[in-house]
């Protein structure tokens, strides 16, 4: 098969490789699937970058864990009627050596899951890493019905699924965004109000819409914002972090504790299992009702993996994705 590969860590076209490897076999439990996209997220260029000081978990690494395609083989104790089914693809270099930017990858029967017809790849491709962060945001707390539910950095990969799963679960959805020139691309379907943060008071915004505070925020900047969370959270509200851009991050501890205000730090290789199964019903039935949309940027071949790799590393708007060759 073709597939991309590395055996050091290092920058993307110093270290990331692409040629032909054996076919893999699925084992007992396992399926094979056929990839056609996918997915580049950040921490898939951390890994391979060796961020935080992580060393090479594997000798060696085909990258990313997201993916769509098709069932083309399973193993022992797996229903054969499986071959052929559509599906998404989640957690497939989590903790494991071969991800999905190769022309074929395998999983856990479980980690594949039935994609609708209907949906495209580039979605099914985008729900794994961002889709089940955001489910985890949103709804790790409990119900959501009924309440205001803020997220931060609502145009990005996991803000805009934690917004779609928000409203879709009975939330009304606030949000912000970095610029005022950014405001005309939130979807009014799904936030009733957006704030820019380059505004000069976004809380006084955000209190004019929610004045008892909101109840629920999703947090992809935490060293940024605290001080702007604690001054728009509820009583009891929850902060649910899965990202920050200070390592040591500072929070105003003594006003959020009188507050009873939850932090919870969101680790997406390390949910609870029954919490990414549940994820994934609930990613899939959301989808299926038109309540998920993403923002698809750039797309590259697999050959191009380099520059996809430091597409993402470099930001930008939009999901980056690798179309691979059958």
């Amino acid at each position: 098969m073709l597939a991309a590969w590395y055996d050091a860590q290092g920058p993307a076209t110093d270290v990331l490789q692409v040629g032909e490897l054996p076919d893999p076999r699925p084992g007992p439990g396992e399926v094979r699937v056929r990839v056609t996209v996918s997915g580049v997220n950040p921490g898939d260029t951390k890994k391979r970058r060796g961020w935080l000081g992580s060393s090479m978990p594997y000798p060696r690494v085909i990258p990313h864990s997201d993916a769509a395609g098709v069932v083309d083989a399973v193993g022992e104790g797996v229903d054969e009627r499986r071959a052929g089914q559509r599906v998404w693809v989640y957690g497939a270099q989590s903790y494991r050596p071969f991800g999905t930017a190769a022309q074929y990858t395998v999983v856990p029967g479980h980690q594949a899951v039935p994609l609708p017809d209907h949906l495209s790849d580039e979605l099914g491709a985008s729900l794994g890493i961002p889709g089940i962060t955001a489910h985890r945001t949103v709804l790790a707390d409990g119900p959501v019905d009924g309440k205001l539910v803020l997220v931060h950095g609502v145009l990005g990969g996991v803000g805009s699924l934690a917004a779609g799963l928000a409203r879709w679960a009975g939330a009304t959805v606030l949000a912000t965004v970095r610029r005022s020139a950014d405001l005309d691309r939130v979807d009014p379907a799904v936030v009733s109000h957006a704030v820019a943060l380059d505004q000069a008071d976004p809380a006084a915004a955000i209190r004019a819409y929610a004045p008892r505070g909101v109840d629920r925020i999703i947090e992809v900047a935490l060293s940024d914002n605290a001080d702007l969370d604690n001054a728009i959270a509820a009583g009891n509200a929850v902060i649910a972090a899965y990202a920050t851009r200070a390592d040591r991050t500072e929070i105003p501890f003594w006003p959020l504790l009188f507050n009873n205000v939850t932090l919870r730090l969101l680790g997406s290789d390390d949910f609870p299992a029954e919490a990414r199964r549940q994820a994934t019903r609930d990613l899939t039935s959301a989808a299926a009702v038109g309540a998920l949309t993403v923002d698809i940027g750039d797309r590259y071949p697999l050959e191009d993996i380099a520059k996809a790799h430091d597409r993402v590393d470099a930001g930008g708007r939009g999901r980056v994705l690798l179309t691979v060759p059958r």
